[in-house]
């Protein structure tokens, strides 16, 4: 049984020497500024979360995840864990309280109550006509949002480990996920790769908030967030790309497991970051699956991933 079940990520946390450039490249990622202080940088979306995304000014690294605790009650039964810090306040833009772990990787794992919700930033999104729902916008012409991609929220990290197994256990054993796909190469029992998403009962999460992949060295291998709609997918694209800034990783495609329609970028120390929109989304009932490798770590359409992609540790 797990220690505690999280209710949703709430954000990555990394190390940039240059707080103005990584503010640069997240403002054209498609965040907002929340807060800055003379040692870190945090963004948000335009969902009420107060940050999603925190950089440490520092040397270039990945320092970790931070997940939200369902109540103060949860908060202290974590504290409990092994090498846990005991609950702390934040000291930091958006207060609240919070407890730090390590995953076995040695990364930081933050689980955090209480913080502060922000006014949500309006979106103005028209509607389709496809299908049987041919007259959704009778009468007005379709005009796309030009700009970046506005983004809405973070949806998973991905962490690449030479111990997988043990990871994506750690994981459901202290945080409460629960295993959607285990991804294996040849044998059945070489497990390579896993997707875990929420413990929320009967409700309807993500199909993914955490996937492990094998790889000699830890580290981040990408945070990724879910933007407005699909067309914000491929207008940031387009936007990204006309800046002429940054290196396009990969996209734009749809996934097998999780079925985002995705598209990858590196911010200039080389983390990549994600945008993506329309995943599967699951609950309890679902269970978990077993998928081969070459069935599961596939696009259902789009370019098959690049090696520089696959790869990609940050440590």
């Amino acid at each position: 049984m797990a220690l505690i079940k999280v209710t949703d990520l709430a954000y990555g946390r990394l190390r940039a020497p240059d707080l103005d450039v990584a503010e640069e490249f997240l403002t054209n990622f498609g965040m907002v500024r929340t807060a800055r202080t003379p040692t870190a940088l945090y963004m948000r979306g335009t969902d009420p979360a107060h940050h999603l995304h925190v950089t440490e000014k520092g040397d270039p690294g990945f320092v970790g995840l931070a997940y939200y605790a369902a109540s103060l009650e949860d908060l202290k039964r974590v504290a409990k864990a092994p090498g846990a810090s005991g609950v702390e306040d934040i000291d930091e833009p958006g207060g609240g309280k919070r407890v730090r772990l390590k995953e076995p990787n040695g990364y930081q794992v933050e689980v955090v109550y209480g913080m502060k919700k922000l006014k949500p930033i309006p979106v103005k999104r028209q509607p389709l006509n496809l299908g049987s729902d041919a007259l959704k916008r009778a009468g007005k012409l379709m005009r796309i949002h030009r700009g970046p991609a506005r983004v809405k929220r973070i949806g998973h990290g991905v962490m690449a480990s030479p111990k997988v197994v043990e990871t994506a256990r750690w994981f459901r054993d202290t945080l409460g996920f629960i295993c959607s796909d285990d991804v294996y190469a040849g044998s059945k029992d070489n497990i390579i790769g896993s997707f875990n998403r929420l413990d929320r009962g009967d409700t309807y999460v993500d199909h993914h908030v955490f996937f492990c992949v094998r790889n000699e060295r830890a580290g981040l291998n990408h945070l990724s967030f879910e933007v407005a709609d699909i067309d914000d997918v491929f207008t940031g694209h387009e936007y990204l790309r006309n800046l002429g800034k940054y290196e396009h990783m990969w996209g734009i495609g749809r996934h097998l497991l999780g079925s985002q329609i995705y598209d990858y970028w590196a911010d200039p120390w080389g983390r990549v970051h994600e945008h993506w929109s329309d995943t599967d989304r699951l609950n309890r009932k679902n269970g978990s699956n077993l998928i081969s490798a070459e069935d599961g770590l596939v696009s259902q359409w789009g370019e098959r991933p690049p090696e520089r992609f696959l790869t990609r540790v940050i440590a």
